[in-house]
């Protein structure tokens, strides 16, 4: 069962978008180290740093 945007949580496992790669929508995977997006939806997905790396960008798949 997939978990909606407003049920994220830190340490979910997430594909997200960096904003570098927003035109060819290339995903990364990582887990939530900090929820960004103060809202409990976003039209394009809330904004999350990961662990790995401290990447930034807008979830698209909780996994």
């Amino acid at each position: 069962m997939m978990k909606s945007q407003t049920n994220l949580a830190i340490g979910d496992h997430v594909e997200i978008v960096l904003k570098a790669d927003q035109k060819t929508d290339k995903r990364t995977r990582g887990h939530v180290k900090k929820i960004l997006t103060r809202n409990l939806t976003h039209p394009h997905g809330r904004k999350v740093m990961l662990v790995e790396g401290n990447a930034v960008g807008r979830v698209k798949i909780i996994l």
